[in-house]
Order: C-alpha cells, then sequence, then structure tokens
C-alpha cells in the first residue's frame, strides 16, 4: 500500500468502532472535520455517544456499510479477512488498515509521549492527561479506557503534544515513533502471540529503537526486567523512581498507582511543567473507567469493578483494597480472560487470588479463543484451595449474582475483576 497522508483522506470507515480504541480514534477522525461512519456486532453505550457526537454508525456489519466515497477502511485486529465490509473494500479498492497502524498515522506526526508497559499503561496516560491539561498545554489524548472526569477515552487538542497508550499485542505499538516513551513495566503477558519474557522483552526493544533520536526513555531503569530491555539504547534513559512520592495524596489506592504517578511526573519534569502544578493535578485525578472503580453499595458492602486480568494486576488491586477497607472482608468475583493466558498463568492465578478472603470464579472468557488446553474455571476453584479457605466456581454472572445478593454483608468489600464481560456483575448488583 502507498503511503497515506491522512490530512488528504476525509472519509473514514470504522469495523468495530465500539472498542475502546476504534473509539477513540473515531473521535479524533470526527475531531479533524473528517465524516467518520462505523460498524459493529452490537451497539453499546459508547456507540449510541459516538452517534450522538455525529458519527454514522451501523448496528449490522454487511457489505453496504462500504460504499465508494470512502477513502480508508480501519478494522480491528479480532475481524477476520473474509469479513464482509473487508471483502467489499477489497472490491472498491478501498485502503485498510488496522487500528495501530491508523493510529500512527494519525498521532506521529504530533510531538509523541507514548505509554507503553504491561500494566498501568491507561492510568499513567489518563495522568498525563490531566497533568498537561492542568498546565494548559492542550494535548491530543488517546486513552485506553474512559476518564472519570470527562466520561471520555480522547481528548481533542490543539497543541503539538499528544499523549497516546501503546500495546505491546503482537507488537502493535511498533507502529508509534515516539518523542518520549514511557515503559512503566515488562512482564510475560499474551501468551497466545509471545513465546516467554524474552520475547516481551525484545518487542519492547525494538519500540525504543524507533524513538526519535532527540527523544528520551523513561523507565524503571534498575527492574531486572527492564534492564535487557535498555541495552544498547540510543537515547537517554530518566529513571522514574526518582520521582516516586510515597506522601502525594492519591485519590486511588496502591503502591502501582504511585509507581504510575512517579512515571507521570517524570515526564512533566522533562518536558519542564512545573512540579507543584503537577503534583496537584495528580491529587485530583479521579481515575478511569473500570480502574477500581467505585460502583455502589449492595446489603452495605461496598462494590468496586476491575480490569485487573493478570495476577500481577490482580495482586495490586488487593492490595489497594486492604490499603483503604484494612478490617473488611474481602471478596473477589474473578472471570479469567481467554484461555491461553488462564493456562499459562494457572498457578500464579491461584496464589494472586488467594490473596482475599472469598473467591467466586466465574468461566473463562474466551475472546474467540478455542479452548486448545481444556483448561477450566472449575479447576482454577480447585486450585486456588490451596491458598485460601472459600473458593467457589459459579456457572454464569446471573448466578454469582444471585449468591452474591444473599452473602454480601456491610463488613465486605466486593471487587469484580476481569477484562471481559464481567463488568455486567458490578452493574447488576448496584443498579
Amino acid at each position: 500500500m502507498a503511503k497515506l497522508d491522512i490530512n488528504n483522506i476525509s472519509r473514514i470507515h470504522l469495523i468495530g468502532i465500539g472498542g475502546i480504541g476504534m473509539s477513540a480514534l473515531a473521535r479524533h477522525f470526527l475531531a479533524e472535520k473528517k465524516k467518520v461512519s462505523g460498524s459493529d456486532r452490537t451497539l453499546s453505550p459508547i456507540t449510541k455517544t459516538l452517534d450522538s457526537e455525529g458519527v454514522q454508525i451501523f448496528g449490522e456489519q454487511i457489505a453496504g456499510n462500504v460504499t465508494s466515497d470512502i477513502e480508508l477502511v480501519v478494522y480491528t485486529e479480532a475481524m477476520p479477512s473474509e469479513h464482509e465490509e473487508m471483502q467489499a473494500a477489497r472490491e472498491l479498492g478501498v485502503p485498510m488498515m488496522n487500528y495501530f497502524e491508523a493510529l500512527g498515522l494519525a498521532m506521529n506526526p504530533y510531538y509523541l509521549i507514548a505509554v507503553a508497559g504491561t500494566h498501568g499503561k491507561t492510568t499513567t496516560t489518563a495522568m498525563l492527561t490531566e497533568i498537561f491539561e492542568s498546565a494548559e498545554k492542550d494535548p491530543t489524548a488517546v486513552i485506553g479506557s474512559l476518564r472519570a472526569k470527562t466520561k471520555s477515552n480522547y481528548r481533542a487538542g490543539k497543541s503539538k503534544y499528544a499523549i497516546v497508550e501503546a500495546c505491546e499485542y503482537k507488537r502493535d505499538f511498533l507502529h508509534l515513533t515516539p518523542d518520549v516513551l514511557v515503559i512503566t513495566n515488562v512482564e510475560f503477558e499474551h501468551v497466545d502471540y509471545y513465546k516467554n519474557l524474552e520475547d516481551v522483552q525484545s518487542a519492547f526493544k525494538d519500540l525504543i529503537a524507533r524513538v526519535h533520536e532527540n527523544g528520551v526513555v523513561i523507565t524503571n531503569a534498575k527492574d531486572p526486567r527492564i534492564v535487557p530491555v535498555l541495552e544498547g539504547v540510543h537515547v537517554p534513559v530518566v529513571n522514574y523512581m526518582s520521582y516516586l512520592d510515597l506522601d502525594l495524596e492519591l485519590k486511588q489506592p496502591g503502591l502501582h498507582n504511585r509507581l504510575n504517578a512517579a512515571a507521570a511526573l517524570a515526564v512533566a519534569k522533562h518536558e519542564k511543567l512545573d512540579s507543584d502544578e503537577a503534583s496537584a493535578a495528580l491529587t485530583n485525578f479521579t481515575g478511569t473507567w473500570r480502574r477500581f472503580e467505585y460502583k455502589g453499595e449492595l446489603n452495605g458492602a461496598r462494590i468496586y469493578d476491575d480490569y485487573a486480568h493478570h495476577p500481577t494486576e490482580i495482586r495490586a488491586s488487593i492490595d489497594a483494597a486492604r490499603e483503604l477497607y484494612p478490617e473488611r472482608r474481602l471478596v473477589i468475583a474473578f472471570q479469567p480472560h481467554t484461555f491461553s493466558r488462564t493456562k499459562a498463568l494457572f498457578d500464579e492465578f491461584a496464589k494472586a487470588l488467594g490473596l482475599a478472603d472469598k473467591i467466586i470464579i466465574l468461566p473463562i472468557y474466551s475472546a474467540r479463543e478455542d479452548n486448545a488446553s481444556g483448561v477450566t474455571s472449575r479447576e482454577l476453584a480447585v486450585k486456588s484451595l490451596e491458598f485460601i479457605s472459600d473458593s467457589v466456581y459459579s456457572n454464569s454472572i446471573e448466578d454469582a449474582a444471585k449468591l452474591l445478593n444473599k452473602e454480601l454483608t456491610d463488613n465486605d468489600v466486593l471487587m469484580v475483576m476481569g477484562a471481559g464481560n464481567v463488568t455486567e456483575l458490578a452493574t447488576m448488583l448496584t443498579r
């Protein structure tokens, strides 16, 4: 495909527009005064909001959605190559690219601050957006969740700055060319694609190679998992641990959020923003959707919705809950995400979940994967009994809701965890 100039494209169609990343990109193109349409298999609050903002939304994914006036089709990687709309685009000769290619096309012309890492990307990106917004730097931002402050995953700015979440899955972040690269941490994740930790590290090493020659890498430079990634680095490295402030008053509990804040403060310092103002912005930061998000109460129990879907994230969220509620019983309703991740990190999941007082494990959310290994949530519930005395398996979200309605008391904190549709349980219990 010949290199496209995004400035010369005025009509764009997005397949799978209801996703967090795709919807943010749609908002960006809309802010750039382009005509935007999109389709998804199911309509949602996100597609409803996009419709109200001026995006043409199709609730069916059919060939007729792609017309000859469309100049670019963007699709999510989940779409099969034989998808009707993609076939229609080929027949019409409409250029196509996946979300991450389009993100790079749209964001690389900016002074790009990219936030990568296995954990903490979304919160750190949102924190940076808050800091730059507070400093009146008017950034453009693409965030992997909805900011609590604005209920949006996108901020339209008019300055040189763009702040973007950079995902390592399938090395997709290699479509970005950052001026400032934040690496929050590096662990073995996305086990359906990466072979091992070394494979993940190689991807981050390749990303560093894409940083502009006058750029910078901001990371925990002494983390043993990150040290190999920095070998041969061609730009300065700033250790964000120098900016860790354990006394900084954040609205989000947990050490992991203080580390995210440290990374954000390091970026602010590098960009010569006022340090006190940056810290003040962080103390006012109210978080993002599904990141330790308070939903309400049931029977006096406080209920939180959390995206944690990796053992490290589960431990961090449990630690945060213990920090806030040291005297309460902690109940976790967990939905494993993908068969491959559950199988590869099976023992680690059991140990992490065992840090709670009671766990309810729901069926694995497949995310279109086949269960090649045969792993089950029932097995995980049994394994967890090695670390906790109260671990049960629930057949469905509805069954879990019935159980929790009976069991929760005003001495409990419930955390609904997982990257799939388990968020429906938190809504069900608090509406």
